[in-house]
């Protein structure tokens, strides 16, 4: 048996955002793409992509500590690490990561 894969890949945030973003909701899709944009600029420095990373590798992992298909509790261990990666990287979102994020959950949700 083969351990699960756990690393976060870019491919993998976007399969496992894509697959289940209804479920997810906007409560957790928001920091959550937030921190990717953020990744995504080169101006914000390895430590907070670091932290972003492990807030999203937890987001698409298959491991959790309350299964993501927990009704009504699911995503919220989920949302618990995206919530803090923000808040030690806060400085480093821009008003561009924000808006962003907002556009990409506008075409999903409109």
């Amino acid at each position: 048996m083969s351990e699960p894969n756990t690393e976060y890949t870019e491919q993998g945030f976007w399969d496992k955002v894509k697959r289940y973003a209804k479920d997810m909701g906007e409560s957790v899709l928001q920091p959550a793409l937030k921190l990717y944009y953020a990744t995504q600029d080169p101006d914000v420095p390895m430590w907070a992509k670091t932290t972003a990373y492990g807030a999203l590798a937890y987001l698409i992992s298959p491991i959790d500590a309350i299964p993501d298909l927990t009704p009504i509790l699911g995503y919220t261990d989920d949302l618990g690490a995206l919530a803090a990666a923000i808040a030690l990287i806060a400085a480093h979102i821009k008003d561009e990561h924000t808006q962003k994020a907002k556009e990409t959950l506008k075409q999903w949700f409109d």
